[in-house]
């Protein structure tokens, strides 16, 4: 499938400007109809949801809706469906409403490759006698082995934390073989999609983790997360909000504070935006028009990739850190790499004379930086596409590569 390149374009009036946008890993620039409906909501129906009153009762419709429309974009129930600020905060609420069911003597398996969102919040654990193992990847590959993980699995093993796709290496972990391997040994699988959600349809039920979680300000929306947890997960945390909020009141009880309304809102703007995509496409609608829409995506992320990839291969200095592969089943659109000993931040900077931004650094997966020597170049440098950008503007981040490398 291909994309209407001048209809997406148009869909995102940042995109009208000079700048020329590659660190979308670090955010997506916003839909028009996101904005839109971010501003209805403020203007109309700002107050508290549960009321008997009439623009109450709409504001509580509106946040269900939310729910609905995610349910929709990850092929699950609508009261699966936890909202919050960022993944890096919806996972610490998980972290917390796990603690209950996490014993001394219990361990986790983290790995080295995730951005610290999946890390931090359950390294609390150990001063509660949890006990924490690294699976780590192949320092010359960074590939994750699935049998490593396998030998890992024991009887106190409770719970397995990985990326779907790393926001550094670009790779696309296998993630319904990774939950087969946790559930086999009793464990629960916490899945960190923030660099994945924008690139390619998901479907929880097929990839069969229990807890899935991405930020929307990734996907083309604003500052709000979802995640998704099994029925029976959810109902086994504990409650973190509330005393008087039992442990059944699901998704409310890991809601504290409540969730930001306008973005709940505003959100599905980026759900219907991906259906229009399919639906164009002559897909129809729903999940049909959500899988076609990501197909286009995919498609165009593979031909940006596959430009940007074979210059950085044609260059002796450059180094991929990843796999150089660009199929649309190995690797999302993000691409980072270091040229020889030069600094990532003056190859960075240079770049930005181009009004093309881009970006240098750990990306807060600084474990991974650090334990594989690449804080000697002050990280990688990381260009992060996604369908919006087109073969023009690879030409033109080239050509201003090229005289930096």
């Amino acid at each position: 499938m291909t994309l209407d390149l001048d209809f997406v374009r148009a869909q995102f009036p940042a995109l009208q400007g000079e700048w020329t946008f590659m660190d979308n890993a670090g955010g997506s620039q916003v839909l028009r109809t996101v904005a839109e409906r971010v501003s209805d909501y403020l203007l109309t129906t700002n107050v508290q949801t549960g009321a008997s009153y009439e623009p109450s009762r709409v504001s509580t419709a509106r946040v269900s809706q939310s729910r609905e429309a995610f349910a929709r974009f990850m092929n699950c129930d609508p009261g699966e469906i936890v909202e919050g600020p960022s993944t890096t905060i919806l996972i610490r609420f998980l972290s917390e409403a796990m603690t209950g069911r996490l014993q001394p003597g219990d361990e986790i398996i983290l790995t080295n490759t995730d951005h610290e969102s999946n890390i931090g919040p359950w390294l609390k654990h150990e001063a509660r006698g949890v006990k924490i193992r690294w699976w780590r990847c192949d320092p010359e590959t960074y590939e994750l082995d699935l049998a490593e993980l396998k030998g890992m699995m024991n009887e106190r093993t409770k719970l397995v934390c990985v990326t779907h796709a790393s926001n550094i290496l670009g790779t696309i972990n296998p993630i319904r073989a990774i939950a087969d391997v946790a559930h086999a040994g009793g464990a629960e699988l916490c899945v960190d999609a923030v660099a994945y959600a924008p690139h390619r349809a998901i479907d929880v039920r097929a990839l069969d983790a229990d807890y899935y979680i991405f930020s929307i300000y990734k996907v083309f929306g604003p500052h709000h997360a979802v995640m998704f947890g099994k029925r029976d997960k959810l109902l086994a945390l504990d409650n973190i909000y509330h005393y008087f909020f039992d442990k059944t009141r699901v998704p409310h009880k890991l809601e504290p504070g409540n969730i930001n309304y306008e973005c709940a809102w505003g959100s599905i703007g980026a759900v219907e935006y991906v259906e229009e995509l399919g639906a164009r496409a002559g897909a129809g609608e729903g999940r049909a028009a959500i899988e076609a829409g990501f197909a286009a995506i995919a498609s165009q992320e593979r031909a940006v990739s596959g430009r940007l990839m074979d210059f950085l291969q044609s260059r002796n200095s450059v180094r991929i850190i990843g796999r150089t592969s660009t199929a649309i089943a190995d690797r999302v659109s993000t691409i980072s790499f270091t040229a020889g000993e030069r600094s990532s931040r003056e190859i960075v900077e240079a770049v930005d004379a181009a009004r093309i931004g881009i970006r240098y650094g750990d990306f807060y997966a600084k474990r991974i930086v650090e334990e594989h020597g690449l804080t000697r170049t002050e990280g990688v440098v990381r260009v992060s596409m996604v369908h919006y950008n087109t073969l023009d503007e690879v030409d033109r981040l080239i050509a201003a590569l090229e005289p930096a490398l």
